[in-house]
Protein backbone atom coordinates (compact mmCIF):
# COMPACT_ATOMS: atom_id res chain seq x y z
CA UNK A 1 0.00 0.00 0.00
CA UNK A 2 1.01 3.53 -0.50
CA UNK A 3 0.79 5.81 -2.84
CA UNK A 4 0.06 5.29 -6.59
CA UNK A 5 0.56 7.84 -9.35
CA UNK A 6 -1.28 7.14 -12.66
CA UNK A 7 -1.28 9.60 -15.27
CA UNK A 8 -3.66 10.69 -17.99
CA UNK A 9 -3.22 12.57 -20.91
CA UNK A 10 -6.03 14.48 -23.41
CA UNK A 11 -4.84 15.38 -26.83
CA UNK A 12 -5.17 18.82 -25.36
CA UNK A 13 -2.24 18.02 -23.09
CA UNK A 14 -3.91 18.35 -20.01
CA UNK A 15 -2.40 15.72 -17.42
CA UNK A 16 -4.62 14.47 -14.59
CA UNK A 17 -2.36 12.81 -11.61
CA UNK A 18 -4.71 10.04 -9.39
CA UNK A 19 -2.88 9.93 -6.21
CA UNK A 20 -5.10 7.40 -3.66
CA UNK A 21 -3.30 7.31 -0.38
CA UNK A 22 -2.54 3.84 1.87
CA UNK A 23 -4.95 1.77 -0.55
CA UNK A 24 -4.74 0.97 -4.71
CA UNK A 25 -7.87 2.59 -6.76
CA UNK A 26 -9.42 -0.08 -8.73
CA UNK A 27 -9.23 0.89 -12.43
CA UNK A 28 -13.31 1.86 -13.08
CA UNK A 29 -12.74 3.85 -10.27
CA UNK A 30 -9.44 5.42 -12.45
CA UNK A 31 -11.85 5.89 -15.32
CA UNK A 32 -14.56 7.31 -13.40
CA UNK A 33 -11.86 10.04 -12.22
CA UNK A 34 -10.68 10.56 -15.82
CA UNK A 35 -13.84 11.00 -17.49
CA UNK A 36 -15.08 13.40 -14.75
CA UNK A 37 -12.20 15.65 -14.88
CA UNK A 38 -11.98 15.46 -19.13
CA UNK A 39 -15.88 16.98 -18.89
CA UNK A 40 -14.15 19.72 -17.20
CA UNK A 41 -12.15 20.63 -19.86
CA UNK A 42 -15.32 21.13 -21.95
CA UNK A 43 -16.55 24.28 -19.89
CA UNK A 44 -12.53 25.96 -20.75
CA UNK A 45 -9.89 25.35 -22.59
CA UNK A 46 -7.39 27.13 -20.55
CA UNK A 47 -6.89 23.97 -18.03
CA UNK A 48 -3.57 22.67 -18.03
CA UNK A 49 -3.87 19.79 -15.45
CA UNK A 50 -5.07 18.27 -12.50
CA UNK A 51 -4.12 16.71 -9.34
CA UNK A 52 -6.96 14.18 -7.58
CA UNK A 53 -6.01 12.81 -3.90
CA UNK A 54 -8.32 10.01 -2.80
CA UNK A 55 -8.18 9.24 0.52
CA UNK A 56 -9.81 7.28 3.31
CA UNK A 57 -10.96 9.48 6.71
CA UNK A 58 -10.07 7.72 10.09
CA UNK A 59 -13.55 8.29 11.46
CA UNK A 60 -15.80 5.47 11.85
CA UNK A 61 -18.90 7.34 9.98
CA UNK A 62 -19.87 5.80 6.91
CA UNK A 63 -18.92 8.93 5.14
CA UNK A 64 -15.69 8.19 5.06
CA UNK A 65 -14.31 8.74 1.22
CA UNK A 66 -12.85 11.88 0.62
CA UNK A 67 -11.51 13.45 -2.88
CA UNK A 68 -9.64 16.53 -3.58
CA UNK A 69 -8.83 17.78 -6.82
CA UNK A 70 -6.94 20.67 -7.96
CA UNK A 71 -7.46 21.99 -10.87
CA UNK A 72 -4.55 24.24 -12.98
CA UNK A 73 -4.93 26.39 -15.68
CA UNK A 74 -3.21 29.40 -17.34
CA UNK A 75 -4.68 32.28 -14.55
CA UNK A 76 -3.89 30.33 -11.22
CA UNK A 77 -5.47 26.72 -9.55
CA UNK A 78 -8.89 25.76 -8.45
CA UNK A 79 -9.63 23.78 -5.55
CA UNK A 80 -12.29 21.47 -3.94
CA UNK A 81 -12.86 18.57 -1.73
CA UNK A 82 -15.87 16.26 -0.67
CA UNK A 83 -16.54 13.60 2.10
CA UNK A 84 -19.03 10.97 1.32
CA UNK A 85 -20.08 7.46 1.59
CA UNK A 86 -18.31 6.41 -1.97
CA UNK A 87 -15.30 7.78 -4.20
CA UNK A 88 -17.61 8.18 -6.71
CA UNK A 89 -20.14 9.86 -4.89
CA UNK A 90 -17.33 12.08 -3.88
CA UNK A 91 -15.83 12.42 -7.09
CA UNK A 92 -19.18 13.50 -8.25
CA UNK A 93 -20.09 16.18 -6.43
CA UNK A 94 -16.05 17.66 -6.24
CA UNK A 95 -15.90 17.86 -9.90
CA UNK A 96 -19.58 19.69 -9.88
CA UNK A 97 -18.06 22.25 -7.44
CA UNK A 98 -15.11 22.75 -9.47
CA UNK A 99 -17.19 23.04 -12.76
CA UNK A 100 -18.71 26.34 -11.16
CA UNK A 101 -15.45 27.17 -9.90
CA UNK A 102 -14.48 26.87 -14.02
CA UNK A 103 -17.51 28.47 -15.38
CA UNK A 104 -16.92 31.72 -12.90
CA UNK A 105 -13.26 31.61 -13.68
CA UNK A 106 -13.86 31.78 -17.21
CA UNK A 107 -16.31 34.59 -17.36
CA UNK A 108 -13.88 36.51 -14.87
CA UNK A 109 -10.78 35.61 -17.23
CA UNK A 110 -12.80 36.70 -20.17
CA UNK A 111 -13.80 39.84 -18.57
CA UNK A 112 -10.61 41.53 -18.01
Amino acid sequence: MGKRIINFKRKEAMQVKIQSIHFDADKLLLEFIQKKLTKLGHYYDGIMGGEVFLRLDKAHDTQNKIAEIKIQTRTGDLFAKRQCKTFEEAVTETADALSMQVKKHKEKVRGN
